[in-house]
């Protein structure tokens, strides 16, 4: 008797578990609807906010650090990076000038920039051409190319033609959910010998889709 009670105590539990687990939210699949409708229904996003895990790369060494962000569509940008609780590095970008402290060098600069608005507004893409290639969409033009999954509409990779010839690559992974708005939540941008990854813990678009 003891043994049967025991067993139902034990099924009870998980039958509660389970109907306490959160329900599993799915990406909405985008198959047969124009991918530049999708992209054009981002365009009144102008502001993103983000919170993330960041760490520095480059040749054998590593940092890491907490990041703080706010950048807008322009390139505009705020960039606080904190390491053990302590700021160690702030970036601002205003119409092109960038300001940092400590300096950093052109490099860094770089994809702590350009690299992060590109990244974070995949979609801004003007005069752009559409190709289909294994379950993916690569959208070009003439400075960039992003693959997009097929289904979801959302990237992959992408690639950004600098003005003096070098080429920033940027992988996405981990598609999550911030209100009505799916983003990759995992990013690693590459240019030369460095490498940057974030990893996102909060954001929020101001504008809606």
């Amino acid at each position: 008797m003891l043994k049967v009670l025991s067993t139902l105590s034990l099924l009870s539990i998980i039958i509660l578990l389970v109907s306490c687990a959160a329900p599993k939210v799915e990406i909405p699949v985008y198959e047969g609807v124009d991918v530049r409708e999708v992209l054009n229904s981002k365009n009144s996003i102008s502001v993103i906010d983000t919170t993330f895990s960041i760490t520095f790369e480059k040749d054998e060494s590593e940092m890491r650090g907490e990041g703080v962000l706010n950048i807008s569509r322009d390139g505009d940008l705020s960039l606080r990076v904190y390491s053990l609780g302590f700021l160690a590095l702030e970036v601002t970008s205003e119409k092109g000038v960038i300001r940092s402290s400590p300096r950093i060098d052109k490099i860094k600069g770089r994809i702590l920039t350009e690299g992060l608005r590109d990244c974070l507004f995949w979609w801004d893409i003007e005069d752009y051409e559409i190709d289909e290639k294994e379950g993916m969409y690569l959208i070009k033009n003439v400075s960039r190319e992003i693959w997009l999954d097929r289904k979801t509409i959302l990237p992959l990779r992408q690639a950004v033609s600098l003005e003096d010839g070098r080429e920033l690559i940027i992988h996405y992974e981990d598609n999550k959910k911030a209100g009505d708005i799916w983003y990759p939540s995992r990013i690693r941008i590459d240019l030369l010998k460095y490498s940057v990854r974030l990893k996102i813990k909060d954001i929020s678009f101001n504008g809606s889709v």
